[in-house]
């Protein structure tokens, strides 16, 4: 039987928001529109930045609130919630120096 092979994507992992949580949210295109934007930005030079992925329900239903999760932050059950599109730059900075911290 062949060995597994370890295959290493060229993206970072993907970022995770809720879909539910912000078709509720007040500000929701200006959220996802921030979201797209900041991942993009964020992204090494040369490389491709994370996808942003939809998702069904956390279950944690915060009440004005979008819950974003992804990589590390994901694996461990841990949540950043955003109110604002001004909120997203520092959440996702959470995220990532999550992601840097533990590699």
């Amino acid at each position: 039987m062949a060995s597994p092979t370890l295959i290493r994507p060229r993206r970072p992992a993907p970022v995770f928001v809720c879909r539910k949580c912000l078709k509720r949210s007040d500000d929701a295109k200006g959220i996802k529109k921030a979201i797209k934007r900041e991942t993009r930005l964020a992204a090494p030079s040369g490389r491709k930045p994370p996808r942003v992925v939809m998702t069904s329900c956390f279950g944690l239903c915060p009440k004005r609130s979008v819950v974003v999760t992804g990589g590390v932050c994901a694996a461990r059950g841990d949540y950043v919630l955003v109110a604002t599109r001004d909120d997203v730059a520092g959440a996702l900075a959470c995220l990532h120096d999550d992601q840097n911290r533990s590699s």
